[in-house]
This record gives structure tokens, C-alpha cells and sequence, in this order.
């Protein structure tokens, strides 16, 4: 397995890899999932136990808080609290628990089979495109819909078109309504219009799925907990609507530091065997991830996908051993002379949206533009637009 190789990339990541060093990664790596596996019981259970606590203890009394909110300091409190709440909901617990983290403790009430969340996204569905495609496939150009969300330009062999250039609003629009984008990529639409063929039944049946889920949330936010909240119904109206606001630019930002930064790698499909080995796709994971570095409390508000490396790795794993197991995993890495790759969350961020404003131009334009070239710059854009609209450009670039 090679990864996707550009002049504008540095080659050879894998390429002093032998097979025997292949398979001694995943020698290794399988050594720490499994001195997990011997060692999770009651401080993980309480863990999980205590976070939901939390996580409910933090909506109830903000709820409650918001009956003043016509006084601003309860506002600003109660929607706080709110934001945090279902930060923790959908982070640290409802993407934990769906994976399965915590099916291990035979407890009906945490249970990846009976657990749903404060999201659009029907449990069943989500699971599919998460669980079962994108971990399945990480980072593998045209297999992982996590990569781009089927609107983004995410690697320079993809052809550059003109609509690229408009991808950084395409993404900021994005991360304001996350939850109901991961909704509709979950369902493969874009697969099903370009195939022309009209909705499948399977399609038209999730479809509905997605719309009653949705129709249950809008409900819930924006009709019945500001009818409960009586005369305060405005304060608890824009509660809601900020906390959701908060809760998607906070999950689509810690998204796209694990996948998106510079660095980390994509992969093309012909690279990836049919037949690949155990060590092949650890290789994967470790090459197409990327972590934020910071404090505990930073780890428990992105749902330890902070640790985005060791959950690509062990993804069924409990999130509360990432941090314990990452000293662990990093040492493979550096034994094998690859790059771990971990900053802090600011730097990330940076990283993954220059990314995004450099793939939205053709290969090397960012880079070769100056003060000075910028006019000859935006004339070469100009005539490069003009030709990817073309018949044949759309031919030979297809």
C-alpha cells in the first residue's frame, strides 16, 4: 500500500517499509488493542457512567436556568451550559456508544443497539456510513465520504473545476448546520443523483427515516422547550438555536483537525489490496489521521477524537483509553521512522483550512503567487476556469 503521490507531496513515507515492517506494526499495535481489551472493567464503566451524569445534570440545569433567561447573565449561562451539554452528547458520548466502546458492559441503557442521540441523523444510518464505510476506508479517494463530504476538493490528483473555487464557503456554510450535512451525506445522495436512475426504494425509505428524525429535533429545540419555558419562550428559542450553532462548529472543527490538516495523507483506490492485511490498514489509519495536543479537558469536549490517530486505530476501543495508550502508539511510529502527527488545536485548525483554500485553486497556484504575480496570476485562473468549463476539458478531466 503506497499513498497518492504529487509533485507538490512529499514521496517516500512508506517506501523504507518492508513487508516484515508492515507486519511488525500490526504485531505491535494488535499487542495494544489488546492490553485494553484485558484491562477495561469498573474505572471504565464508571467513567462512561459519570460523563452521561454530567452530561444530563449540565441540559437539566440549563433548561432550568433559561426560565430566567430574559435576564441576560441566566441566558448567557443557561446557554452555555446547553452548548456543552450537547457537545458531550454527541462527542463524547453518542459517537462513543454507537461505535460500540461500550457494548462490553452488557448494559441495555449504554448500548450501541438501543442508544440514540441529539442528532438529525437516524442511529441506523449514521452507523452504516461511519462505522462500516468510513472506518473501513479511511482517506481512500472516492470510498470515504468523510473526506471532503462529497463537497470538497481534499487531494491535487483530484481535477481542479471552477466550483472548487467557491469550497471555503462551501465548508463554513457546513460547519454551521453539520449535524444535518453528516445527515445527508449518511444517505448517499449524491451517489444516487449522478447515477440518474430516480430514488431507490431503499433511498425513499431512509429519506423518510431522515425527515422524521429531523421533524422529532426541530420539534423538540423549537416548539416545545420554549412553549415549556412559558413567558421566557424567546430566550429558550435563541438558546437553542445558539447551542446548536456552537455544538456544529465545535464537532465539524474537531472533525476536520483529525482528517483534514496539512500532512495527512489520501489514499487512491488501486492502491488499497482487496486483500489488505492487518498491518496494512493500521499503516492507513496511522499515515490518514491526524491529533490536537492539549489539556484533559480539551480530550473529553472533542469526545477523545482529539486522539483521532488511536480511534482510526482501535475505533471500538473505550475513548477514555486513547490518552493512556497514545505514549504506546507513538513509539511505533517513531521505531518505524513515520510521523505522528499531533498540534495543538488552533494550529490544526489553521492547517485543515489553509487546506481547504489551497485545493479550492488549481495545483500551485497559492504557492506561486505574489504581489508581484498576482495579475498574471488571476489571468492564468481566469483562462484555467474558462477551460475546465469546456466539453472536452470536462472529458479529459473526467
Amino acid at each position: 500500500m503506497t499513498a497518492t503521490t504529487t509533485t507538490d507531496r512529499p514521496a517516500g513515507l512508506t517506501g523504507h517499509l518492508t513487508a516484515g515492517d508492515v507486519r511488525a506494526i500490526g504485531k505491535a499495535l494488535d499487542e495494544v488493542r489488546q492490553s485494553v481489551l484485558d484491562t477495561r472493567g469498573a474505572r471504565d464503566a464508571a467513567y462512561i457512567r459519570r460523563v452521561i451524569a454530567v452530561q444530563r445534570g449540565l441540559e437539566l440545569g440549563s433548561r432550568a436556568v433559561l426560565l430566567l433567561g430574559r435576564w441576560r447573565p441566566a441566558w448567557l449561562l443557561g446557554t452555555s451550559a446547553l452548548a456543552v451539554a450537547k457537545i458531550l452528547d454527541n462527542m463524547e458520548i453518542g459517537h462513543n456508544v454507537l461505535h460500540g466502546q461500550w457494548d462490553w458492559m452488557r448494559d441495555p441503557r449504554i448500548s450501541s443497539r438501543t442508544w440514540d442521540w441529539d442528532h438529525v441523523s437516524p442511529v441506523a444510518q449514521w452507523k452504516r456510513a461511519h462505522n462500516e464505510e468510513h472506518h473501513a476506508h479511511t482517506n481512500v479517494l472516492g470510498k470515504d465520504n468523510d473526506l471532503g463530504y462529497g463537497i470538497l476538493r481534499v487531494d491535487e490528483d483530484q481535477p481542479w473545476r471552477t466550483r472548487h473555487l467557491v469550497q471555503p464557503l462551501w465548508n463554513a456554510l457546513n460547519a454551521c448546520v453539520f449535524e444535518y450535512g453528516i445527515a445527508v451525506y449518511d444517505l448517499g445522495l449524491g451517489e444516487e443523483l449522478r447515477a440518474r436512475s430516480g430514488f431507490s426504494p431503499r433511498l425513499r425509505s431512509e429519506v423518510g427515516e431522515l425527515l422524521g428524525k429531523a421533524r422529532r429535533q426541530l420539534v423538540k429545540d423549537f416548539v416545545v422547550h420554549p412553549a415549556l419555558a412559558g413567558p421566557g419562550w424567546r430566550a429558550t428559542l435563541t438558546a437553542n438555536l445558539t447551542a446548536n450553532l456552537v455544538r456544529n462548529l465545535w464537532s465539524h472543527s474537531i472533525i476536520m483537525c483529525g482528517h483534514f490538516p496539512e500532512g495527512v495523507e489520501t489514499f487512491e483506490q488501486d492502491s488499497v489490496r482487496p486483500d489488505e492485511t492487518r498491518g496494512e490498514w493500521y499503516l492507513r489509519q496511522m499515515l490518514g489521521s491526524a491529533n490536537i495536543s492539549g489539556p484533559p479537558l480539551l480530550h473529553l469536549m472533542a469526545g477523545n477524537l482529539s486522539h483521532q490517530i488511536e480511534h482510526h486505530l482501535f475505533p471500538d476501543l473505550p475513548s477514555n483509553r486513547y490518552r493512556s495508550i497514545s505514549p504506546a502508539v507513538r513509539a511505533v511510529f517513531e521505531h518505524h521512522g513515520l510521523r505522528y502527527h499531533s498540534a495543538p488545536l488552533v494550529r490544526q485548525v489553521a492547517s485543515a483550512w489553509h487546506k481547504v483554500f489551497r485545493l479550492s485553486l488549481p495545483n500551485g497556484w497559492l504557492r506561486d503567487t505574489t504581489l508581484r504575480s498576482a495579475p498574471r496570476q488571476l489571468r492564468s485562473l481566469v483562462r484555467q476556469a474558462r477551460a475546465s468549463r469546456t466539453p472536452a476539458a470536462r472529458h479529459v478531466l473526467a
